[in-house]
């Protein structure tokens, strides 16, 4: 059976953890800057050893230089606790991500995010909000990619809003959303951020912390 991303990258942070904790080197009163380096070197020795899928090896190529270059101000040790505890969250999630989404925006609408689902966007948009938080979804992908409660395909949404606020909010519902993007963002201000089908990124999801 062919491991997915979410069940790599869930088994690195909980093994990585684990291991910290079982360490007889890095006691009660170890610092944050020892615990780094012990994961540092924890990370840098799954990737040379191959122990994990080569789908997050971009991933520990990344926190391993972070680390040494960084230490403790990497957060490796956090880093994991919120992958930890964000993907066990939504381990068993996959399926009404249609329905989750409808409770998302609903959500934001009461946080007092203006929310628009009924604009086709097909060139570049500049919505005039005055700073309001905002989550703008394409009429066009709104409408082909929902169906009777589900997610049919990978769906963009355009937001302006604190990053923390929104994945806590999407997580709330169940829902995993992908890194924001301002690049690849068509409306001004705002950057693009991805859902997918079961809750099944290829890449790290935006982390509440």
């Amino acid at each position: 059976m062919q491991i997915s991303y979410n069940q790599a990258i869930l088994a690195l942070a909980r093994d990585g953890l684990a291991a910290l904790a079982a360490s007889s080197a890095i006691g009660p009163k170890a610092t944050e800057a020892q615990k780094s380096h012990f994961l540092c070197n924890f990370m840098a020795t799954a990737l040379k050893e191959k122990r994990y899928p080569k789908l997050i090896a971009n991933e520990l190529t990344l926190w391993v230089r972070q680390g040494r270059s960084l230490g403790a101000n990497a957060g490796l040790r956090q880093l994991l606790e919120g992958i930890s505890q964000q993907y066990g969250q939504i381990s068993d999630i996959s399926t009404g991500l249609g329905h989750r989404l409808e409770q998302l925006l609903a959500r934001a609408k009461e946080q007092g995010f203006l929310v628009f689902t009924d604009t086709v966007i097909d060139g570049k948009l500049r919505l005039d909000a005055d700073g309001v938080p905002s989550i703008v979804i394409s009429h066009d992908a709104y409408c082909s990619q929902l169906k009777d409660g589900e997610l049919l395909g990978p769906l963009t949404l355009y937001v302006r809003a604190d990053e923390g606020l929104l994945a806590q909010m999407a997580l709330d519902c169940g829902l995993l959303l992908s890194a924001g993007d301002k690049k690849a963002s068509l409306i001004k201000h705002h950057k693009s951020y991805r859902l997918f089908p079961r809750n099944q990124l290829p890449c790290l999801a935006l982390l509440t912390k």
